[in-house]
């Protein structure tokens, strides 16, 4: 999605350095629309989608019609819940349609399957509020267990209460 524009405009990029040309699609985008369009250019193997949280819920919809109707796999790539453990817009959607779920798993530092994100401001700090969507790379969120997120979460809260008030 277009939200998610850090490596510019048609090329994708993983933190490993692997690129590719990619398709950039806007919120009010009609995916199904979109994948007819090229369909009708070239022949499409799949489709693949990262940052599938940022899709809206007709998006996700077109998708599945895009595997339903013209029988071509589409594979997403997303995170499930932000960084005060609710479910993204298009992650909500996406497990109730999806016909497989494969996790890529990541780890906590104390060892522990990590299945929550945490964000940090600039100085390192855990926030526990904000706007849900924030662009940035592995410098602004880590990945936790539910225990240490739970623990950081709660610490934000209480350091928040007690904060000086911005004059």
């Amino acid at each position: 999605p277009k939200i998610d524009d850090r490596e510019g405009l048609s090329r994708i990029r993983s933190r490993i350095g692997l690129e590719a040309d990619a398709i950039i699609f806007g919120q009010a985008e009609d995916l199904f629309r979109l994948v007819q369009v090229h369909l009708a250019q070239t022949v499409l193997a799949c489709i693949l989608v990262d940052e599938a949280q940022f899709l809206s819920h007709d998006q996700v919809t077109q998708l599945a019609e895009v595997v339903d109707q013209l029988n071509i796999p589409v594979l997403t790539y997303g995170l499930r819940t932000d960084f005060r453990g609710e479910l993204f817009e298009g992650s909500k959607i996406l497990l109730a349609l999806a016909d497989e779920l494969k996790e890529i798993k990541t780890v906590c530092h104390c060892g522990q399957k990590a299945t929550m994100t945490v964000r940090l401001d600039a100085q390192g700090n855990p926030l526990h509020a904000g706007a849900q969507i924030q662009i940035g790379g592995n410098e602004a969120y880590v990945s936790m267990c539910r225990r240490h997120f739970k623990e950081v979460l709660a610490k934000a809260e209480f350091q928040c209460q007690f904060a000086e008030p911005a004059s």
